[in-house]
């Protein structure tokens, strides 16, 4: 299994980068993962912004050359896992930019005949793992599941990826917020996961 990591946070001594750590040494222990690539969309200096205009065309995303490191790697993984806050009830604007370009149409789906395209990315899987400051079932009552609706139905599905798994940590700032337990809960799942 080849495992591509996208983290999404601005700030290496967090509880963020704290659990990509876990990935990390989760993923070298298991013997099911072969390849590890890591994205870090800040140091990277992703650019989020969509540009349009004459030389640059909504159309014609899935063969802009700079973003065909990106569009390498997303082929090339066969697991793609999102490390991010929930901020505003969804992630952050950087990843949201992120997706936005890469998973334009016919990179990670085509249009057809009929109500749904195409998705492009089948045979893959995801994993989000987020934080969040606010109680963990915050998203589930009070926005009624939007983050995970987004997540999964309107982006995931969409591009032909049908198993995605959610680990949303609540509490994150709190001392109550069980860090350290969420931590070896992630550890664990990589150290095991087997595809």
């Amino acid at each position: 299994m080849k495992l591509l990591v996208i983290y999404t946070y601005p700030n290496h001594k967090s509880l963020n980068y704290a659990f990509l750590q876990k990935v990390i040494q989760g993923s070298h222990e298991n013997p099911a993962i072969k390849e590890l690539q890591v994205l870090d969309l800040y140091e990277e200096n992703f650019n989020p912004l969509l540009i349009f205009n004459e030389q640059k065309r909504r159309r014609d995303m899935h063969t802009d050359p700079s973003l065909e490191k990106y569009r390498k790697q997303l082929i090339w993984a066969d697991k793609i896992v999102f490390i991010y806050p929930i901020w505003w009830g969804r992630p952050p604007a950087m990843l949201m930019g992120y997706i936005d370009q890469l998973f334009a149409s016919n990179f990670a789906y085509k249009d057809k005949k009929g109500l749904l395209p195409e998705g492009l990315l089948k045979g893959k899987s995801v994993v989000c793992v987020s934080t969040m400051k606010g109680p963990a079932h915050y998203p589930l009552l009070w926005l009624h599941n939007a983050h995970k609706i987004l997540m999964k139905r309107a982006l995931f599905n969409f591009v032909g990826i049908k198993k995605v798994k959610f680990f949303e940590f609540g509490n994150m700032e709190s001392p109550k917020g069980n860090q350290r337990k969420k931590l070896e809960k992630i550890y664990k799942y990589f150290r095991t996961v087997n595809c």
